[in-house]
């Protein structure tokens, strides 16, 4: 029989836990003259120390019963409390496994606790005919899964059998849980005397920055934890935010399904890459991959502004990548590409042979933007700027400059066009200037007079200097959904920041025809003055573009 006092500390027994003033006076009414508060203020007042609201909406939400139920200043302080009251300092031992989260070793080294790392196996389970020999040792108080597992992702198996041959203290790990399919273990905290569960909402719920931890384990190890806690653990401020993304559940689960399908694309995507050689089973929201080179690859996603976690140290070659929107996950599998293009030997023989391809990513308060192109492409375009007829508009670009263009863009649209549009003039000119590098060898100057039923004149000069010649006046004050005062800003826009010249220059009856005509010739001009010539050198008498 699980005698839980004799696996606690002797000293957390004795002690006599702090009472604070809201612990010993409960109500709201009254007036409050016991807590030494600032009379004025909105949040002047101390929080509910047991979160007793907060505990309702968990208790219906995860099916346990309120007194099964702990909440912590963010699962960290879980594992703290979990180290004080189990093991003592310079004597006890814990056993958790390899590769794991790391703060288990940070908090179990802050408390003088000796922690042994067991590999898991190669299918990243725990390998029991080297762990069962361990847990004979009369120190030992304490074992810690991660289950799913990270990094791995994968859930561990067989945790009842240590459940039941275990007769310490055993803490799940389950931060990832809402993401699998799997029955959470808090299920069992009245058949197994000796678990502890922890739970988050940072990672499914969105609330990583509110620290909000669960525990989940019988009344009388959540009794123990409350008395060694400090008093106001969690904020009001904190509880509120949290009690107010609970009570949606609708938008908890519609926002999962679309991390959990964004995965299921993020995985097929990863597929068709050669740099990545596997991937791992996930339960999570995230995927481990095991790339050719990790560091490398690492380095170069930070270098074009797509952060992962390099896992190189835990699982040779591996890189973790959290299941972003569909915006972030385009932007992290078209670099990848991007970067198995620049790595393809075969075609980086020469100066006339270096692929001419840019990624940029610009964020601002009101946009965010990434463009990516390859001035050698196919003519190929995957546009989505939120406004259909510039969308088509920059297709034209793509398609009669024979150019690969990506642009992904996100604006304040429901204030107006006006920051996403110029914001994408800029980007787009960024990426030309990116792409061009030092301009050796190509034309420079471009210019084109199509003719339909009306007739555009652009010429460009990428020549280091930015000038805009505009001369295009509208009838109609939007076409489409876009405004037609927007298209010398994005022009202008674009001439700032891929440092050219543009002279644009066109007049017909049809407001949409005479549009087009403009970006159908803006686009054969640029493709006429980034061809190559046989010519290496710089395109100018200065010698520098």
């Amino acid at each position: 029989m699980f005698d839980l006092n004799k696996h606690i500390r002797e000293n957390i027994l004795g002690l006599k836990p702090y009472s604070s003033a809201r612990n010993e006076y409960k109500g709201n009414d009254g007036i409050l003259l016991d807590a030494n508060e600032n009379p004025f203020g909105k949040y002047n007042r101390y929080p509910d120390p047991l979160q007793e609201e907060l505990k309702r909406k968990v208790s219906e939400i995860k099916k346990i019963a309120i007194e099964n139920i702990f909440i912590g200043n963010g699962s960290d302080e879980i594992i703290d409390l979990t180290y004080r009251i189990f093991c003592n300092p310079g004597k006890d031992k814990a056993i958790t496994f390899s590769p794991s989260y790391g703060m288990y070793e940070v908090l179990a080294e802050i408390n003088n606790i000796e922690l042994i790392k067991v590999p898991l196996n190669n299918a990243f389970q725990i390998d029991f005919e080297k762990l069962k020999p361990l847990l004979d040792d009369k120190n030992l108080k304490l074992l810690i899964i991660c289950s799913p597992n990270n990094p791995t992702g994968n859930i561990i198996n067989n945790i009842d059998w240590i459940l039941t041959y275990f007769k310490g203290i055993v803490l799940i790990d389950e931060a990832y849980i809402d993401f699998s399919n799997n029955d959470s273990y808090n299920q069992k905290v009245e058949q197994y005397p000796n678990i502890i569960v922890m739970q988050t909402l940072s990672k499914a719920w969105g609330l990583a920055s509110a620290r909000i931890g669960l525990g989940f384990a019988n009344a009388d190890i959540i009794s123990v934890f409350n008395k060694v806690k400090p008093p106001y653990n969690v904020s009001m401020l904190n509880q509120k935010v949290a009690l107010n993304t609970l009570e949606n559940y609708s938008e908890y689960l519609n926002k999962k399904k679309i991390i959990l399908d964004q995965k299921k694309w993020l995985i097929n995507q990863l597929q068709e890459i050669p740099l990545i050689k596997k991937i791992y089973p996930s339960d999570a929201n995230f995927i481990l991959v095991e790339t050719s080179d990790a560091d490398k690859i690492y380095k170069e996603l930070v270098k074009n502004k797509v952060i992962t976690r390099n896992r190189n140290n835990q699982v040779k070659n591996c890189i973790r990548i959290t299941v972003g929107n569909s915006f972030e996950n385009q932007l992290l599998i078209n670099t990848l590409k991007r970067l198995y293009q620049l790595n393809d030997k075969r075609n980086e023989i020469g100066i006339l042979h270096i692929k001419r391809i840019s990624h940029i990513i610009r964020r601002t308060t009101e946009t965010s933007i990434a463009v990516e192109i390859n001035l050698d492409g196919n003519g190929d375009s995957n546009i989505s700027t939120g406004i259909g007829f510039f969308d088509h508009l920059l297709e034209q670009i793509a398609k009669h400059g024979n150019i690969d263009l990506t642009i992904f863009a996100k604006g304040d649209l429901h204030i107006d066009t006006h920051h996403t549009i110029e914001d994408i003039g800029i980007a787009l000119g960024e990426a030309f200037t990116q792409a061009l590098k030092n301009k050796k060898g190509i034309e420079r100057y471009g210019f084109l007079l199509p003719m339909d039923d009306c007739l555009a004149q652009v010429a460009i000069d990428f020549g280091g200097r930015s000038w805009l010649v505009w001369n295009v006046e509208f009838k109609r004050e939007k076409i489409g959904e876009m405004p037609t005062e927007m298209f010398v800003h994005f022009f202008k826009s674009f001439c700032d920041y891929a440092k050219c010249n543009l002279y644009i220059k066109a007049e017909g009856e049809n407001e949409h025809h005479k549009i087009e005509a403009v970006f159908k010739a803006f686009a054969n001009a640029i493709k006429m003055a980034i061809k190559r010539t046989n010519n290496i050198n710089i395109p100018s008498t200065k010698g520098i573009l």
